[in-house]
């Protein structure tokens, strides 16, 4: 047995503060092994997986199907960068793009960069297609977003954490509330030179932030009547997280693995990541049509390892097991069961305000200030009772356990997340 094989959980936590850039705070608990719902510590201590890998874990650990894919690809063929075609990377991009009904794809690997690929998509279909002169390209953005933490897309967030002392930042967008289509509208209106609105439909690192039932569709008919490109970033939400195979399907059909139905928003561009490779590789996607995809040409955009075979083949193995096990009609199921429970404990909880969500991304406000300790001691309380979570923005904790979740393993969750606010009942 190697020594990496016998290391204990303070052990594994010491290496990574002294050999590792402190760059995250993590819960303290040190994983070892996944499957389906459930991981373990290196002591062997079992644990539901109530964070899912930021919703990149949505087919489950280790999903059979996926590791498949993955294993046999990497047997076969690895690498080849894109100065070669190969011969998964067509088959892929037909099944995505026909999956969600665009006519191009453009293959990266994190989220992060599929985002700064639309951003770059965006500036240049309105350089070459609506006319916005060079360099004055304004894209719409909202506040509290999370679009990643690169240079660029710091240059739009208001998170001071994340923008505080790396400067200078990128200039060319416009910030606006969430949620607010008045604010949309005025934009719009009044600026100028607006090639784009990038947004979330769920804010999902700001709390769980659901919109207005209305949001998104006015938003897209605003965006059409200005002709400015509509930009879904749907790396967390997407993937059935919500109980639709996209956030942005709204109330559609797309809970059936047959679905034929219209999304209720069509984004113009649609931003893919996390759950598109099931958590197994680095596996992300910007999809539009020929009218904005035409604008990229040999040489505008690239990545070596943007469209690798490996990450073909994973991507495929992981849209058909969301599709072959209806993940985003039990995520639509198992999410109004779980805030129905909820919304039953919370009126005689003093230690919850309230829950929030859509599928199985959900949050619950903890009833104190945003500085305090209170939400990161209840996560703690919950890994002590043998459920993984994490909070978000201090007084906010995030529940988006793996969709192949069954009605038996959340109602045990939702006792354990029960019984561990209790304990915390004044």
């Amino acid at each position: 047995m190697s020594v990496l094989e016998r290391i204990t959980s303070k052990d594994a936590i010491a290496l990574e503060e002294k050999h590792g850039a402190h760059n995250y705070h993590p819960l303290p608990v040190v994983l070892s092994r996944g499957e389906g719902v459930y991981v373990w510590d290196v002591e062997g201590n079992k644990y539901y997986d109530f964070l899912s890998a930021y919703s990149a874990v949505n087919q489950g650990h280790c999903h059979p199907k996926i590791v498949g894919a993955m294993v046999n690809q990497a047997e076969t063929l690895t690498l080849t960068s894109r100065a070669f075609y190969n011969d998964r990377l067509g088959p892929y991009e037909k099944y995505v793009t026909e999956t969600f009904g665009f006519d191009k794809l453009l293959p990266m690997n994190t989220g992060a960069e599929a985002v700064e690929t639309a951003l770059k998509l965006c500036r240049k279909w309105a350089y070459e297609k609506k006319g916005i002169p060079e360099n004055e390209a304004q894209i719409i953005v909202c506040e509290n977003n999370f679009h990643g933490r690169t240079t660029t897309i710091i240059s739009f967030s208001n998170d001071p954490v994340a923008r505080k002392n790396f400067g200078p930042y990128t200039e060319g967008f416009v910030k606006i509330a969430y949620d607010n289509i008045e604010a949309l509208k005025e934009a719009l209106e009044g600026g100028t030179n607006i090639a784009g609105f990038l947004v979330e439909p769920i804010q999902g690192e700001a709390g769980v932030y659901v919109p207005s039932d209305n949001y998104l569709k006015e938003a897209k008919a605003l965006c059409e009547a200005h002709n400015v490109l509509f930009i879904a970033d749907e790396v967390q939400t997407g993937i059935a997280r919500t109980g639709r195979l996209l956030a942005t399907c709204g109330n559609c059909s797309c809970i059936d693995k047959h679905c034929s139905g219209t999304p209720e928003v069509k984004p113009d561009i649609l931003i893919l990541g996390k759950a598109l490779s099931g958590g197994a590789y680095p596996v992300s996607a910007v999809l539009a049509n020929d009218a904005i995809m035409g604008v990229i040409r040999p040489g505008n955009h690239g990545s070596t390892f943007g469209g690798n075979p490996i990450a073909a083949a994973v991507g495929m193995a992981a849209l058909e097991v969301v599709k072959e096990e209806e993940l985003a009609q039990n995520a639509f199921e198992l999410g109004v069961l779980f805030r129905d429970e909820l919304n039953k404990f919370i009126p005689n909880c003093s230690v919850v305000k309230s829950v929030r969500g859509k599928g199985l991304l959900n949050a619950i406000l903890i009833n104190d200030a945003e500085e305090s300790s209170t939400a990161w001691d209840i996560c703690m309380a919950l890994k002590e009772n043998g459920l993984l979570a994490k909070p978000t923005h201090g007084n906010i904790i995030r529940f988006a356990p793996p969709l192949v979740m069954n009605r038996e393993q959340l109602l045990d969750c939702i006792s354990i997340i029960t019984m561990t606010l209790a304990q915390f009942e004044k």
